[in-house]
This record gives structure tokens, sequence and C-alpha cells, in this order.
């Protein structure tokens, strides 16, 4: 859907962040409210657009300060997340300190530092909130195929919330939302097939990327 047709705020009522007074949000078909917080909150690995960033070495950004992740692990979570090949660029590798905020780090390495960050966790659903807006398709695409394999592998989900139609090519189900409603779902072949508003936002993207060559 489009910018404020209500993408976040289901994430958010996802992650109870909202509380609702009826059943409206169903985890693995349990109403969310019915899940204690803690549990709640531990099965879900939440990504935004916009990660926090500490003026810390990357090896703590990623691990988030907790010492029960060993360093084979900050690596492997740094692969899936296509972090991996930034981090050997680096003087000092994952011991390279990075500015306040992230500063020294591009929009892009930020983003893949967080989706690190959240691999890390294994957590059973994993919800890209607009997570790689600030990476090229290419890199999208080569993360999102490594997801695909990990999660399969694992038996989790993943969540994607994005306004880029690249980045849900290969769902399994793809929900249009125009405000607050689901008002198309469907694969991307039977969406596209459609000419509904999914249809008509990826022609629109289709257009801006060839004017862009």
């Amino acid at each position: 859907g489009r910018t404020g047709s209500g993408k976040t705020t289901l994430a958010n009522l996802l992650q109870r962040l909202y509380e609702l007074p009826e059943a409206a949000v169903l985890l693995d078909g349990q109403d969310v409210r019915q899940i204690p917080l803690a549990v709640l909150r531990r099965q879900i690995a939440y990504v935004p657009q916009d990660n926090f960033i500490f003026s810390t070495t990357l090896a703590e950004n990623i691990r988030f300060f907790d010492d029960r992740y060993t360093m084979d692990e900050i690596r492997q979570a740094s692969r899936l997340a296509d972090l991996d090949t930034t981090v050997a660029d680096f003087p000092d590798g994952y011991e390279t300190k990075v500015g306040e905020r992230g500063m020294t780090l591009s929009g892009g390495q930020r983003q893949r530092l967080g989706l690190a960050r959240a691999l890390l966790r294994k957590a059973p659903f994993l919800v890209l909130d607009d997570a790689l807006s600030a990476v090229d398709t290419e890199t999208e695409r080569r993360i999102l195929n490594q997801l695909r394999q990990e999660m399969g592998r694992r038996d989790a989900a993943c969540l994607i919330i994005a306004n880029r139609v690249s980045a849900l090519q290969n769902c399994d189900e793809i929900l249009v939302l125009s405000d607050g409603e689901v008002i198309e779902r469907g694969r991307h072949e039977t969406l596209l097939a459609g000419n509904g508003l999914y249809a008509s936002i990826a022609s629109r993207q289709s257009e801006q990327t060839s004017g862009g060559r």
C-alpha cells in the first residue's frame, strides 16, 4: 500500500504497542492479546526503517550489548543481512567503531546492521518494516533470497512491509492496504493480472526504474 495506508500500524498492533478491545490480530492463529507480552516480544524480531545505532563497535551494535552471542553467530547474522562484505572493507572489521547514530555508515549499511541485529535473535517471526528501503534492488534481492532460505530452514515466518514491489515478488501471499483496509490479496502474478492498486504501483515503479537508466 501507499504511505499512510496502515502498514506500520498493523505491525504495531502485532507487537501490542497498541491494544484493541476485541480480537483483531492473530499470530499463528492465536489472539495476540492472549499471549503474555514478554513472550510475544520474544517471538517477534522487528526491524524498522530507521535503526538506533550506538557509538561503539559494529559487533556491539549487532549483539545489542548481549554477551550471550558469539562472534560466529554475529558473522552468520551479518552474512544473511549482506553486511559481511561491508565489514570486510573496514580496517578493524567488527571492532570498527561507528559514530553516534551510525554517522560513519551509509543508510543501506545502517539498515543491514539493524537486520543483522534482528536475525541474531532467531525469533520465529521476523517483521521487516520498510527495512530495506535504502539498499539497491540487487542487494535487496540477494538479502531476501537468503532470508527465504533461512526462514524455511528454521520453519520461521517473515512479514515484509514495503512500498517497493520488488521486495514482495516472491512472497507466499501479499496484502494490499488502503486507508487501513485490505483491498487486495494474493500472489504477485495474480495481483498484477488483477489491474488493481498493486498493478498500478508496480507499473509506475517499473517506469521510474526504466526512466532512471
